[in-house]
């Protein structure tokens, strides 16, 4: 019986070390998986840097080790089919679907999080704050559910997929007024506004009859080109101006009235988003040659008319400035009292009323700067400082002064400009400004003609008529690559960064639009604005200010993106390299080419340029 007992016993052991070592088997592979998937979500959730920073150094270590390099422009290498470096950027994770409209600098929930003390009565929470780099969001924004590619310009100047901009706020806010309406899948615009109930082109008629202008057109035979369009709305004013080949610079703030701007941007109206409030617009001065602002609700008053000084940096000597406001017809005492102050300030600044009928006023700059040496000593506004620089637009706080004329007494700026079309290839009215010879600027103009005409070539197989309509030039130059495309039906925000030689007032001059920016930080405007981003050396100078990592501007370039859009980004061989890397974690991999770029007066020898098409990606959480 002993011996039986301990043969159970033994038994009984070695079964029980058999259940343990299973139940410490299933609890390694069930803690494994954990670990396993806690640092994947760990990873996805913070950055994909080290391994960038691998290819970096993996592809460095290629490049100084090849010897041969490639023969300009005698090379395409398509990128699904080749790779200099057999390391890639495996993924980046989504965002969480309530940053899908996120603007990272223009975040107030953001503002509240880090307890920014803002004067709300200066409008400072919707200027722009940044977050700081560890409160960057690194990872790709989604779309809204039920997102559509967006409908094609000139269709979606007169209606949007409602599931793009999935708000209706402004249709019922603005019923009365003809905004826009709600009609099935669709947001339509009819084209009415808060002072034009019969339509933004009767009202345009209207202002050029105003002022006399043949066929109530206020192009006037090309002498009013650019536009600024204060408190926008959703840009119908603008809408309507570019049939007359006038070009609106359409601004509003991220403010209550819901995405204006982003209404705005998937109609295919250039815009962008903007507060008058302590900081310079980031506009060049003399930009203009009219501003607008219809019902914006702006204290023009305010602060000895800071605001107001701000619209008069922006116009060019001779610009109009066309106001329709109640205190401009009304007979109520507090109407009356705003349009005695009004008309007291705009004297003092040396404008003169041009017309004023109904419900609005339009008031013309001076021309000259023989007004401003005729006001009484001591007279405010006064002129701004002789070392004041009116184009530094770039995070500059606003000044209750006025901006001098560059030009010697008598001389006007207006009567120089020469009208639109020939202002575009004419030499800048500001060139000599730069240092720079006519000669400079007319080579930089045939260059950009060879490079877009290249562009689009190799982009045939990918592009129809219509593919492009929002276009950004992330470094603009001159302004040569828009001109290169005016011809065709897209309109180019031309971005100048900061810092580095302000060619902007140039680009202006010549009839174009723009902003300046500085890359380091996230630009103002919605997800999903661009059909085509543009960046010429941008990638290059970020790295050479190193406020930024190629991720942060890759990321950057995939918010403002819109699905199906293309980029084409013009560097270094080595940094053309590093992107491709990312191709696939970005989804920008719907089509891609390389070529080695062509030898011109601009390139140097080993640049590349890189096409890639981003996908329609929906996360499958969202599918």
């Amino acid at each position: 019986m002993r011996g039986r007992n301990d043969n159970y016993k033994g038994k009984r052991l070695a079964f029980s070390a058999c259940l343990m070592l299973v139940a410490l088997s299933i609890i390694g592979i069930f803690y494994g998986s954990f670990l396993k998937a806690a640092i994947q979500s760990k990873s996805d959730s913070t950055h994909v840097q080290d391994v960038g920073e691998m290819a970096s150094r993996r592809l460095g270590k290629n490049m100084a080790e090849d010897d041969d390099g490639n023969e300009a422009g005698s090379e395409t290498d398509e990128v699904a089919g080749h790779s200099d470096s057999d390391v890639t950027v495996k993924s980046f994770p989504s965002c969480d679907l309530r940053h899908s409209e996120i603007i990272p600098c223009l975040d107030r929930h953001l503002n509240s999080q880090l307890k920014l003390k803002l004067n709300l009565s200066l409008m400072e929470h919707y200027e722009r704050h940044c977050p700081p780099p560890h409160r960057r969001l690194n990872c790709l924004i989604p779309p809204p559910p039920n997102y559509k590619v967006p409908i094609q310009w000139p269709a979606s100047r007169d209606e949007v997929w409602q599931s793009n901009v999935p708000h209706t706020f402004l249709a019922m806010e603005k019923s009365d007024q003809h905004w826009m309406t709600i009609k099935g899948e669709k947001v339509n615009f009819p084209g009415g506004g808060t002072h034009f109930h019969d339509g933004a082109d009767k009202y345009i008629a209207s202002l050029a009859k105003m002022l006399r202008y043949d066929d109530e057109n206020l192009s006037n035979h090309g002498n009013i080109r650019t536009v600024l369009d204060v408190g926008c709305g959703v840009a119908s004013f603008g809408a309507y101006l570019l049939p007359l080949d006038i070009l609106a610079m359409s601004v509003a703030p991220n403010d209550v009235h819901e995405n204006q701007i982003q209404f705005a941007l998937e109609r295919g109206i250039p815009s962008t988003l903007g507060i008058l409030g302590t900081k310079r617009l980031p506009f060049p001065s003399k930009s203009f040659d009219l501003a607008h602002c219809s019902r914006c609700r702006i204290d023009w008053l305010q602060r000895d008319g800071i605001l107001l000084l701000e619209v008069d940096r922006l116009l060019r000597p001779g610009g109009f400035f066309a106001w329709s406001s109640p205190p401009a017809y009304r007979d109520d005492e507090e109407d009356v009292q705003i349009w005695n102050g009004m008309s007291d300030l705009v004297e003092r600044m040396c404008w003169k009323v041009a017309s004023k009928e109904g419900q609005t006023v339009i008031w013309k700059k001076a021309e000259t700067a023989d007004c401003y040496n005729k006001r009484p000593e001591g007279v405010a506004p006064p002129l701004c400082d002789e070392d004041d620089d009116p184009d530094s637009a770039w995070d500059a706080p606003m000044k209750a002064c006025i901006s001098r004329f560059s030009q010697g007494k008598g001389e006007t700026r207006k009567k120089q400009l020469v009208a639109w079309p020939s202002r575009l290839t004419s030499p800048p009215l500001r060139l000599k400004d730069l240092g720079v010879s006519n000669q400079h600027f007319q080579k930089d103009d045939i260059v950009w003609q060879s490079r877009v005409d290249l562009y689009w070539k190799q982009m045939d197989s990918e592009i129809e008529e219509h593919t492009f309509r929002n276009i950004m030039d992330m470094r603009a130059h001159f302004g040569s690559f828009a001109a290169a495309l005016v011809s065709k039906p897209v309109w180019v925000m031309n971005v100048v960064p900061t810092p580095g030689h302000n060619t902007l007032p140039l680009i202006y001059d010549r009839g174009l639009i723009g902003s300046l920016h500085n890359w380091c930080e996230s630009f103002s405007t919605y997800p999903r604005t661009y059909d085509l981003l543009h960046a010429w050396n941008v990638f290059s100078d970020i790295e050479n200010q190193g406020c930024s990592s190629m991720e942060d501007l890759l990321l950057e370039m995939d918010r403002i993106l819109r699905p199906k859009g293309f980029v084409i980004i013009r560097d270094k061989g080595l940094v053309i390299d590093q992107i491709r890397t990312y191709l696939s974690a970005l989804h920008w991999d719907a089509w891609s080419t390389v070529v080695s770029a062509e030898s011109d007066e601009l390139s140097t020898e080993d640049d590349k340029i890189l096409f890639a098409r981003k996908q329609l990606f929906i996360p499958d959480d969202d599918a």
